[in-house]
C-alpha cells in the first residue's frame, strides 16, 4: 500500500474530489480525517471508509477559522500519533455571481481559498515538523494560471496565491523534509457552489479547449493527489501538476 503508516487531514472531504481522495488515501492504508463543514455528509464520508476496512474520522473544520484549525491538527496528532499528510482542498467557486467585480465574493473567495489553503499551512508544518517531514497538497486550479470569461477575478485570483503560496512554502520548510506542490484542474463535474460552470452551455464551450475533449472526473485528481502525497514524489516539491485534459497546453 502506497500510503501504509501515513496520518492525512483532507479539507473539503465530504464530497466532490476531497471525498474521493479520502477514500483514495484509505483504500492505499492511510488513516484519514475527513475535515468539513458538512457534519452529515462528512460523517458518512468517514462511515463509508470504515465501513470497508479503512481508517478515518470526522472532524468539522471551517478552513478560515484559526483556532479551528488549530484544534482540528493538535486533535489528529493527539487520535493518531502524527501528521504526514495534508490535502488543501476545501474551496468554493466563483462561477456563481454575475458580477464578476463584486467586492463581497472578492473577500469570500480570497477568505476561504486563499486565507483557508494559508492557515492550513501555518498548522501542518510544525506537525510535520515534530513527525520528520510530510507532503502538503493544495488544490490551485487552471484558473490559478490564466483567465477566464464569466468566472469571478477573485477566484482567479484566490487560485493563484494558491500557486505562489505553494511554492514559498516549498522553498520554506524543503529542509524541514515538507514537500508542497499544487494541483490544477481543469473542467470537472460542477461543485455545490457553481454557477456558470454548471450550465451545460458554458461547460460545452470550454470543452471546444481541452485536447481530451471530455471534462474530467474526481477519482483522477485524487489519484494525482495520491501520487504527490506519497514516497513516489520524494523529489518532488514546489511543482504544479496539470489535471486539466491538456486545456493550458493549447
Amino acid at each position: 500500500m502506497r500510503l501504509e503508516g501515513k496520518v492525512a487531514i483532507v479539507t473539503g472531504a465530504a464530497s466532490g474530489m476531497g471525498a474521493a481522495t479520502a477514500r483514495r488515501f484509505a483504500r492505499e492504508g492511510a488513516k484519514v480525517v475527513i475535515a468539513d463543514m458538512l457534519e452529515e455528509d462528512g460523517r458518512a464520508v468517514a462511515q463509508q471508509i470504515v465501513t470497508g476496512n479503512g481508517a478515518a474520522e470526522f472532524m468539522k473544520l471551517d478552513v478560515t477559522d484559526e483556532a479551528n484549525w488549530k484544534a482540528v491538527v493538535d486533535a489528529t496528532v493527539a487520535r493518531f500519533g502524527k501528521l504526514d499528510i495534508l490535502v488543501n482542498n476545501a474551496g468554493i467557486s466563483g462561477s456563481a455571481v454575475e458580477d464578476v467585480l463584486d467586492t463581497m465574493m472578492w473577500d469570500k473567495l480570497m477568505e476561504v481559498n486563499g486565507r483557508g489553503t494559508f492557515l492550513g499551512v501555518k498548522f501542518a508544518v510544525p506537525a510535520m515538523k515534530a513527525a520528520g517531514g510530510g507532503s502538503i497538497v493544495n488544490l490551485s486550479s487552471i484558473s490559478g494560471v490564466v483567465g477566464q470569461k464569466r468566472i469571478h477575478v477573485g477566484y482567479n485570483a484566490s487560485k493563484g496565491a494558491v500557486r505562489t503560496l505553494t511554492k514559498s512554502a516549498a522553498v520554506q520548510f524543503g529542509g524541514d523534509g515538507i514537500r508542497v506542490n499544487s494541483i490544477h484542474p481543469g473542467l470537472l463535474p460542477p461543485m455545490r457552489t457553481s454557477g456558470a460552470t454548471a450550465d451545460p452551455a458554458f461547460r460545452a464551450q470550454m470543452l471546444k479547449a481541452v485536447p481530451l475533449g471530455r471534462s474530467g472526473e474526481a477519482d483522477e485528481v485524487a489519484n494525482a493527489i495520491l501520487f504527490l502525497a506519497s514516497d513516489e514524489a520524494s523529489y518532488i516539491t514546489g511543482a504544479e501538476l496539470y489535471v486539466d485534459g491538456g486545456y493550458l497546453a493549447v
